[in-house]
């Protein structure tokens, strides 16, 4: 859990080459990821999604082109990263805090939260928001770094501390806010604890599907 004012000057500054930094340090998967997550979305036929933590859109984007009969709405708290999520032509677009959406009981099928539960405040209050402004038997579809299992552990935090702060660093120019990302990283839930996490704010079942050898997961839970 976060200092909401170190995240959003973090997420401010790095901004315009966001995108960038993503494509170059995930080596393209992040393209691989987005998709399996749209596809998991589209099956649930939502009317109605909440992209939370939308950033600067490429996953809202991506429901968009897929659900193109759906409403998908993106919020974040970060400004600038919404304004580049609006030059790409997402659209509504809602300035607002996880931990206290603007929006009222019941009012999405489906959230969607790529990379951003683990920048927030409070992980349980933003679960449970979650999870009010869902339908009943709503969706939620969560996608987020996580710690691999030996023997590959050891590999990826060595990229995570020496070789991911330096090129992003590179690419960016703020080489101290992908320190974070990796401080981050290591301190948030994965797997069977997260499932427990969503399980008990908000949803009746959580399920956990690794990702690049675990590197990544998508959790999926039902309100």
């Amino acid at each position: 859990m976060q200092d909401p004012a170190k995240v959003r000057g973090i997420f401010s500054a790095i901004a315009d080459r966001y995108d960038l930094a993503n494509h170059v340090l995930s080596g393209g998967l992040d393209f691989l990821w987005r998709a399996k997550a749209v596809r998991m979305v589209r099956a649930w036929k939502p009317a109605r999604v909440l992209d939370l933590a939308t950033g600067s859109g490429d996953l809202a984007l991506a429901m968009q082109k897929a659900m193109p009969q759906a409403t998908i709405v993106g919020a974040d708290f970060c400004l600038p990263m919404l304004q580049v999520a609006a030059r790409k032509g997402l659209h509504p677009l809602v300035v607002a805090d996880g931990t206290r959406l603007p929006f009222a009981d019941g009012s999405f099928d489906a959230v969607t939260v790529a990379f951003g539960l683990r920048n927030m405040s409070s992980w349980p209050e933003a679960l449970r928001e979650m999870s009010r402004v869902l339908v009943p038997g709503g969706h939620l579809l969560m996608l987020d770094f996580s710690m691999p299992g030996a023997p590959f552990s050891l590999l990826y935090r060595f990229y995570l501390h020496q070789v991911l702060p330096r090129v992003a660093g590179a690419l960016t120019g703020n080489r101290a806010g992908y320190e974070y990302l990796g401080e981050s990283i290591e301190a948030f839930p994965s797997g069977a604890t997260m499932c427990e996490l969503i399980c008990g704010n908000g949803f009746a079942s959580a399920e956990a599907k690794p990702l690049a050898a675990g590197i990544v997961s998508i959790y999926t839970a039902r309100k």
